[in-house]
């Protein structure tokens, strides 16, 4: 017999119940967490332990549950790592690939609601590698062929420029020119410009271990966010030296 109040099947997904290609395809993506996601798995394939580690606040239940969600819709499906690794990974399906230029382009109109950071809010690596596909100069990196390997703490992303292309993939970078390590802390300065490649290094906050600050200046010209995300950058410093004085 079943007991008030507890369901024994889960509930099944909601939808818009509309002929239409938004509603159709925010029924797939609609929910909390799925995009994001998505947006790490832009980077290549993760573990689900990965994954849990990249989003805090998403809980294991409703990683799962999410996963599950996007492998039966056909975004994402798993794949064992070759040896030595041999993990089981979640990786996006030319399906979900798909999704990038939409979210691309969201991240660009979104950046106008950023503000300055909340207490709570959290600076998470991968998002930043996805965005400097949004805000990557072409014409500044026309004539640029180099490849950086960025360390963030224990994450580690190559970023390729060629051909007036950029591709960002989170792991070594094969035959780096040029490699970085810093905090996210100081990822997000200089990508909002608030703060120079010279002082970076000078104040140890760069440490460059193959290349030069030259190559470091190149990176935050054609990767570095600029028009209305330098003004969101200069809040969120007015915000934080009001919190100091305060």
């Amino acid at each position: 017999m079943q007991r008030m109040g507890i369901r024994t099947e889960k509930s099944p997904r909601r939808s818009y119940d509309q002929y239409c290609a938004v509603a159709r395809g925010l029924d797939v993506i609609g929910d909390r967490w799925t995009l994001l996601i998505a947006r790490d798995l832009l980077l290549g394939p993760k573990r689900y332990k990965d994954l849990l580690s990249g989003l805090p606040g998403i809980g294991t239940n409703l990683l799962a549950d999410r996963l599950k969600e996007l492998e039966g819709a056909g975004l994402i499906e798993r794949a064992v790592l070759p040896p030595p690794a041999g993990s089981t990974v979640y990786q996006l399906t030319e399906t979900g690939l798909a999704l990038e230029p939409v979210m691309i382009a969201l991240g660009r109109w979104g950046a106008r609601f950023l503000g300055a950071p909340k207490k709570s809010d959290v600076m998470v690596p991968r998002a930043y590698f996805v965005a400097m596909r949004g805000v990557f100069d072409r014409e500044a990196a026309a004539a640029l062929s180099e490849i950086y390997e960025v360390r963030i703490a224990d994450l580690v992303f190559e970023v390729r420029v060629a051909d007036g292309r950029l591709t960002t993939s989170e792991g070594r970078a094969t035959n780096p020119d040029v490699i970085l390590r810093m905090d996210v802390e100081t990822l997000n300065a200089l990508m909002f410009r608030l703060l120079t490649p010279a002082v970076a290094v000078a104040k140890g906050r760069v440490e460059i271990d193959k290349g030069d600050q030259k190559a470091l200046e190149r990176f935050v010209r054609i990767m570095g966010f600029h028009g209305p995300s330098q003004e969101v950058g200069r809040a969120s410093v007015g915000a934080r030296r009001a919190v100091r004085s305060a």
